[in-house]
């Protein structure tokens, strides 16, 4: 079947493209509400196109690209408009999260501007002095061999010289970070599992061989609140937010009732 020639002009298309989106906007969705047909760009608004485009291009607009930012948004708000009066946003995976992500935020928002005090915060540390621990440390004098079997005989005969090696032949009061920095994360590892006393032990391995160790003493080292400070702060904020995230929650559901089918 050959179509007559005015079906394929571009103006045709164009009206039925026209008539397509009246039926849609006239009969489905809600009916259009006068308000919302008006788009209202204040001197705020344009204050704000003009700021978003100097932190991107680093100046401000010309007259000209400060009209097609306008532009840009005129058309963003009325597809934006349309598109909810449509329900287009409904059932959609992406613009749930987002706007659950803002809820949140609107929840939060006073919290993430807190400054604890002093006291605040060593009552913070105190509260959770667990999960501030401080870093340990250790004492120990060490000898590397050639091999597990060397390093064996070395404990029996009571620790020889061992293999000539540039790494310390003992460290005290080390913090665990710095002996893993010098012998590696195995040698660390390894010693972790020692007890203090006063004999050889190991064999113990490492990217240079293995050695045998004595370790003489292991403790905590105290947590220094300054050290801490900005990471108390950061963590209390943290939890400060979670908090009222959690009240505004509780009270919007309060007002819903839900059923659960079982």
């Amino acid at each position: 079947m050959t179509l007559p020639a005015w079906t394929r002009e571009p103006l045709v298309h164009f009206l039925a493209l026209g008539a397509l989106l009246y039926v849609a906007l006239t009969w489905g969705g809600s009916p259009p509400d006068p308000s919302s047909r008006v788009i209202n760009v204040d001197k705020a608004q344009q204050a704000q196109l003009a700021l978003g485009f100097e932190r991107v291009m680093g100046r401000a607009p010309t007259d000209a690209e400060l009209d097609e930012r306008i532009a840009r948004y005129v058309r963003e708000e009325v597809l934006y408009r349309e598109a909810l009066r449509l329900g287009l946003d409904q059932d959609d995976a992406v613009v749930r999260q987002r706007m659950v992500a803002k809820m949140d935020m609107t929840a939060s928002a006073a919290a993430e501007l807190v400054e604890p005090d002093e006291a605040t915060l060593r009552a913070y540390l105190e509260a959770n002095r667990a999960r501030y621990a401080g870093t340990r440390v250790v004492s120990f004098a060490q000898r590397l061999y050639p091999s597990e079997a060397a390093a064996r005989a070395g404990i029996v005969s009571g620790a020889d010289a061992g293999t000539p090696t540039s790494l310390p032949p003992a460290m005290t009061d080390a913090p665990m970070h710095e002996v893993e920095a010098r012998f590696g994360k195995q040698f660390a590892d390894g010693l972790a599992g020692l007890k203090p006393s006063a004999s050889w032990q190991g064999p113990i391995p490492s990217g240079f061989g293995w050695h045998i160790v004595r370790l003489t003493a292991q403790a905590e080292a105290a947590a220094d609140f300054n050290t801490l400070r900005l990471r108390l702060a950061n963590d209390w904020r943290a939890e400060q937010i979670a908090r009222a995230q959690d009240r505004a929650y509780a009270i919007l559901k309060s007002a819903y009732r839900v059923d659960i089918a079982r």
